[in-house]
C-alpha cells in the first residue's frame, strides 16, 4: 500500500460536475488499495473574483486582510470534495491550512512553509479517511492565515509529500505534462517524458507555468517523485526527478518567457561602495524579489543601474527606488513594464559551449533587441521587448532543433 498526495489545480475542479469527477477519481486510487491526500485549488476564476473584491475596496488592501480573504476560495473546493467521497461512502475530511498546522513565515501573499505537523494527518490516514486539504495556505506564528503566492497549491502538495514521506505526489492539471516550450506559441513543442528537478526549476523561476518553483525546490530537497499529469487524458505526463548519467544529456530541453516582470533604473547613481546595499536591502526588507542586475561601467564617478522586479512588486519597488533615489542623490529613475524575459534551459550547457552565441545570433537575425542578460550553469536568459515575446520563443525554440 502506497500513500500518494495528489494536487487538482483549478481548471480540475472548475464546477460542481469537474469537482465530482475528481472523486471519483480518488475513490479508484482507494479501491486499489491507497492512501490519498488530496490537495486542492480554488474553483477556476474564484481567486481572481475575490482579488478583484479586494481591490474595489483598496488600491493596495492590507495585506494580512488580503490573504484571509483570498484563502477563501481553496476552502470552498475542499470542504465539496470531502462531501462528494463522503456522499460516495468513502469516508474523507477536509483540512484548511491552520488546521494541520501548516506553519509559515509573516511575509503576506508569499509567505514560505517552516514546517508542517504531520500528526494529525496521520492520525486520520490510520483511521482509513481520505484527507481533503486547502493549498495555497497556511498560518504563521501569530495564528494569521497566510498564502504562498500564485501556484502556491502545488507548494502545499509537495511540502505534505515530505513532510508526511509520501511514495509519489502527482499534480493534476489541465495540462498532460511538461512541454519543450508553450504548446499556445509553438503547436510542435513535444511532451517531456521526464525533466530534472534543476531544469524544471529554471523553467518554472523563467515563467513556465507548470509547477510553482517552490514546489520543485521542496521536491528537490527532499527527493519526493513528482509527476505532472493531466486530469482529462490518460497518459504517463512528465516526471520530474534528479538528474540521472546519461551518456548525452540533450543540449536544450525546453525554452521559457515570462510577460510578468518590469524594469526599473537608476540613472547617475554615485559609484562607491555601500551604495548597492542602499538600493537593494529596502526591496528586500520589502520581500520584493530581484531577478536580473545589470550595472553600467562608471563615467565621472557615476553608474546605471537597471534590474527587474515582478510586475506584482512594480508599484511597490518603485515607490521604494525612487526614495532611495532621492537618499544617494541619484539623477533619474525610469521604468518599463514592457518587457519579457525568455531563456533556453538544458543540462546539455554543463559540457558544450556556444549556446549564447547561437541564442543571440538568431534573435539578430530577427531584429530583437537585447536588454539584459543573464546566465547560469544551465540557462540563458535575454530581457526583450514584450511585442516580441512569442517572435522569440518561436524562434528559438525551431533554432535549437526542439519541434516534433
Amino acid at each position: 500500500m502506497a500513500l500518494i498526495v495528489h494536487k487538482y489545480g483549478g481548471t480540475s475542479v472548475g464546477s460542481i460536475e469537474k469537482i465530482k469527477n475528481v472523486a471519483k477519481k480518488v475513490a479508484k486510487v482507494r479501491e486499489e488499495g491507497h492512501d490519498v491526500i488530496v490537495v486542492v485549488s480554488a474553483m477556476s476564476g474564484e481567486t481572481n473574483k475575490l482579488v478583484g473584491m479586494a481591490h474595489e475596496m483598496a488600491e493596495r488592501p492590507d495585506e494580512r486582510e488580503y490573504d484571509a480573504l483570498i484563502s477563501t476560495g481553496e476552502q470552498i473546493t475542499s470542504t465539496l470534495l470531502a462531501i462528494a467521497l463522503n456522499s460516495m461512502g468513502i469516508p474523507a475530511v477536509s483540512f484548511q491550512g491552520y488546521q494541520i498546522k501548516i506553519i509559515t513565515d509573516s511575509a503576506f501573499t508569499k509567505a514560505r512553509i517552516q514546517r508542517i505537523d504531520a500528526e494529525r494527518m496521520m492520525k486520520e490516514i490510520k483511521a482509513g479517511k481520505i484527507i481533503t486539504v486547502s493549498g495555497f495556505q497556511g498560518v504563521d506564528e501569530e495564528g494569521n492565515i497566510t498564502t504562498l503566492g500564485r501556484g502556491g497549491s502545488d507548494t502545499t502538495a509537495v511540502a505534505i509529500a515530505a513532510a508526511l514521506k509520501a511514495d509519489e505526489c502527482i499534480i493534476y492539471t489541465d495540462v498532460d505534462g511538461v512541454y519543450t516550450t508553450d504548446p499556445n506559441i509553438c503547436p510542435n513543442a513535444r511532451k517531456l517524458d521526464k525533466i530534472t528537478y534543476e531544469e524544471m526549476l529554471e523553467m518554472a523561476s523563467l515563467g513556465a507555468k507548470v509547477l510553482q518553483i517552490r514546489s520543485v525546490e521542496f521536491a528537490q530537497k527532499y527527493n519526493v517523485p513528482l509527476r505532472v499529469k493531466s486530469t482529462f487524458v490518460e497518459n504517463e505526463g512528465t516526471l520530474v526527478t534528479k538528474e540521472e548519467e546519461k551518456v548525452e544529456a540533450p543540449l536544450v530541453s525546453g525554452v521559457a518567457y515570462d510577460k510578468n516582470e518590469a524594469k526599473i533604473t537608476l540613472q547617475g547613481v554615485p559609484d562607491k561602495p555601500g551604495i548597492a546595499t542602499k538600493i537593494f536591502t529596502p526591496l528586500a526588507e520589502a520581500n520584493i524579489n530581484v531577478d536580473m542586475i545589470v550595472q553600467n561601467v562608471s563615467a565621472e564617478g557615476h553608474t546605471d543601474l537597471t534590474f527587474t522586479v515582478p510586475k506584482s512588486d512594480f508599484k511597490k519597488a518603485l515607490d521604494i527606488v525612487k526614495n532611495t533615489a532621492k537618499d544617494i542623490e541619484a539623477r533619474n529613475v525610469i521604468a518599463d513594464e514592457n518587457i519579457a524575459k525568455v531563456s533556453v534551459v538544458g543540462v546539455g550547457m554543463r559540457s558544450h559551449s556556444g549556446v549564447a552565441a547561437k541564442m543571440f545570433d538568431l534573435l539578430s537575425k530577427e531584429g530583437i533587441n537585447i536588454m539584459m542578460i543573464s546566465t547560469s550553469e544551465i540557462k540563458v536568459s535575454c530581457v526583450i521587448d514584450s511585442k516580441y515575446t512569442e517572435l522569440a520563443v518561436r524562434v528559438l525554440h525551431d533554432g535549437f532543433g526542439l519541434g516534433k
